[in-house]
């Protein structure tokens, strides 16, 4: 089920007032079957796959903490990850990894008859299946105790506000809090209000709008010159960003109505003046993950130095390959990869020869980090390397921009390009003062309050569409 559909503006107000209804002990087993309802509104018998995955981690988190021999206790845990990670490797990789082998074979040319799989990703695969895995390896390493309850466990993987893009969740914060009694509370509900209707309008306004833009000129970049396709890239920045922050924030918003806080997944990344803080600041909960089950455990910074480099090369190409069997995504985390280590190595050397002082100011540091993490999206945007190759090439050659063609970009009337980009700038200059405004604990109930969401409320119902547009993460 979308966000963005009539069909969940009917299910949130009906499964949350009669969450509050429902005596306690059985609200567990509503969310639960909320949940699976939710899941199954896009293809339902993908939902077994779940089912299975949730029975084998749940046993095997027992296991794990009953057993007091260390080596079988690993392989409890292999056996866990081997299960969820093989799922991701045959809906999302076989097929990638089995075009590779075939390019292999041809240099000898052998022959594959391995055939080629005719399945569909299942939503959010990526998202619940590394959810489930930090369950496991935090009652390995002694963190956190096997849930005994299965149908609390269920729902640890299963809880629909963030089941299908995130935010990836760890059993420390969001399992204890399935055994709290959650009251009324106006405030706490009007705060998650208000974090959803900021979410609706990154998602409706903003980024829905964006995409037509977008798709135009990355549909086919060939029919495009550079100034376009630079407009294009730029867009898409601020597309991804605003659709991918506004799930973030319906799904936070939403649990925190029903009384449930969800980690923070989005602070203004591109106020950052670092790659490093950038992922400090975007997808932090991916980021964490990565950073607490693979960058530490290979050493982190706590090698040589040129193992320190590898370790971040490693993830960030393993990050690219999570978003998708593309090679354009193994190159974007590549390019992320590289950019860290390129500004470790230039760090030390500013350190070594200048000293501490700051080179640039502060916005001169945000422009140049944006455009960093900008050329980067095109990789991830792009349907191909072929086609990134094509958008590359017209953006650097200069001589080639003509700034008449970017009406071909779409067959949207000019009056709604024109309230397209007001809206866009009218969201870059509210983004920041909105990120505090909608976490802070104003509640709407002020008067101040009360206008500003209004406002933003009018804004979605006149400038919004309401198309059923997939969000981009879903994808992963």
């Amino acid at each position: 089920m979308l966000f963005n559909s009539f069909d969940f503006f009917l299910f949130f107000p009906f499964v949350t007032i009669l969450y509050f209804i429902l005596p306690y002990k059985i609200r567990w087993l509503l969310l639960l079957l909320a949940s699976c309802y939710f899941y199954m509104a896009f293809i339902p018998y993908y939902i077994l796959i779940l089912a299975g995955t949730i029975i084998i981690d749940y046993f095997a988190g027992i296991l794990i903490e009953d057993t007091k021999t260390k080596r079988k206790k690993k392989i409890f845990l292999i056996i866990s990850l081997v299960a969820n990670i093989g799922i991701l490797v045959v809906f999302k990789y076989f097929n990638f990894l089995l075009d590779k082998l075939e390019n292999v074979l041809n240099v000898f040319e052998v022959q594959n008859n391995i055939p080629h799989l005719s399945l569909i990703l299942p939503i959010g695969l990526s998202f619940h299946t590394f959810q489930a895995m930090s369950y496991t390896i935090e009652i390995y390493r002694g963190n956190f105790k096997a849930e005994r309850h299965f149908g609390i466990y269920a729902l640890y993987v299963m809880f629909y506000p963030q089941l299908v893009a995130g935010p990836i969740e760890r059993p420390q914060n969001i399992l204890p809090q399935f055994y709290k009694k959650n009251n009324i509370e106006y405030g706490r509900i009007a705060s998650g209000l208000k974090i959803m209707l900021w979410g609706f309008f990154k998602k409706i306004v903003i980024a829905d709008r964006l995409s037509i833009l977008v798709n135009y000129a990355y549909g086919s970049p060939q029919d495009y010159d550079g100034v376009s396709l630079l407009l294009a890239t730029y867009l898409f920045a601020f597309q991804i960003y605003c659709d991918f922050s506004g799930y973030s924030d319906i799904a936070i918003g939403a649990a925190k109505v029903m009384g449930y806080d969800l980690m923070e997944n989005f602070k203004t990344p591109y106020l950052a003046q670092s790659v490093k803080e950038f992922w400090e600041r975007w997808h932090i909960s991916l980021s964490s993950w990565f950073r607490d089950y693979l960058y530490i455990p290979m050493g982190g910074n706590r090698v040589s130095k040129w193992r320190w480099y590898y370790n971040l090369l490693i993830v960030f190409l393993i990050s690219g390959l999570w978003h998708g069997a593309n090679i354009t995504f193994i190159i974007w985390g590549a390019l992320h990869g590289c950019y860290l280590i390129f500004a470790l190595i230039f760090s030390a050397n500013i350190q070594k020869y200048v000293g501490s002082r700051t080179i640039l100011p502060s916005a001169l540091k945000i422009i140049f980090i944006f455009n960093l993490i900008a050329f980067a999206w095109i990789f991830f945007r792009a349907k191909n390397l072929e086609d990134a190759q094509i958008i590359i090439s017209k953006i650097f050659d200069f001589k080639m921009y003509d700034w008449t063609r970017i009406k071909m970009m779409t067959d949207m009337k000019t009056i709604s390009i024109y309230i397209t980009f007001l809206l866009l700038i009218f969201f870059i200059s509210i983004d920041f003062t909105m990120d505090k405004i909608v976490k802070s604990k104003v509640f709407i109930t002020k008067p101040k309050s009360i206008f500003i969401f209004a406002s933003i409320f009018i804004l979605i119902l006149v400038f919004g569409f309401f198309g059923k547009t997939d969000f981009i993460y879903f994808q992963f």
